[in-house]
């Protein structure tokens, strides 16, 4: 029987250890590393290429959805758990948009984990129960032709210049930091306030909070 690598990355120590006893009684899998921020975790991969990680949303430094664009960009072979306490359709679909292959919430850890793991390890997708609904509802509104959100056709670097503006970085800190120019930022800044209808920066600020780009936002 095959054994599984497993990383979590979680900013709580405790959760991370009893994710790890649950992890020794099944069969199969195998804790190789903890993280407790994103960027911890990039680290760690450096050394280590698990076949799964267990990925918490709300992490310092480095949050969960952007560790997960950084992941599939350098390890796309990597299966992505999401594991988090937030229930909100936002952070699902900011998720999964990002490449995660589940997404369970921490209350049915016990119940579904080990589940959870198999079904994404196998190639397939994994949601909590309870999000089903959501999925069920964009289903039928793909059915009935209601366009999806804005930012399903946001390009990977349009979402970074989202997120730093939002910081409230300046064009020429936003570029320095991406290393582009000032002219691309100024491109796609424009870009971005057509794409989502935004008017100034303030809706910007209010539509990166509602999606979860914020650093200091779960």
């Amino acid at each position: 029987m095959q054994t599984y690598q497993v990383v979590i990355a979680d900013d709580h120590t405790l959760f991370r250890k009893g994710i790890r006893r649950i992890l020794e009684d099944a069969e199969g899998l195998e804790v190789v590393g903890e993280a407790a921020d994103g960027l911890e975790l990039l680290k760690l991969l450096k050394s280590i290429s698990p076949h799964v990680i267990i990925l918490d949303i709300s992490m310092p430094k480095m949050r969960g959805i952007e560790a997960i664009n950084e992941i599939k960009a350098a390890w796309p072979g990597i299966k992505i758990l999401v594991l988090t306490m937030h229930s909100g359709k936002e952070f699902l679909h900011a998720a999964l948009t990002a490449g995660a292959e589940g997404y369970l919430l921490k209350h049915d850890t016990e119940t579904d984990l080990t589940e959870a793991l198999e079904r994404v390890l196998q190639g397939e997708s994994f949601i909590s129960p309870m999000l089903h609904q959501y999925l069920t509802e964009r289903l039928i509104d793909m059915c009935r032709g209601v366009p999806a959100s804005p930012d399903d056709a946001l390009t990977p670097r349009q979402r970074q210049v989202l997120k730093l503006l939002a910081e409230g970085k300046t064009n020429k800190e936003v570029a320095a930091l991406l290393f582009i120019s000032e002219k691309t930022v100024e491109h796609h800044r424009s870009n971005l306030m057509k794409r989502l209808k935004l008017k100034n920066i303030s809706e910007l600020v209010r539509y990166a909070v509602s999606f979860g780009y914020l650093a200091n936002i779960p």
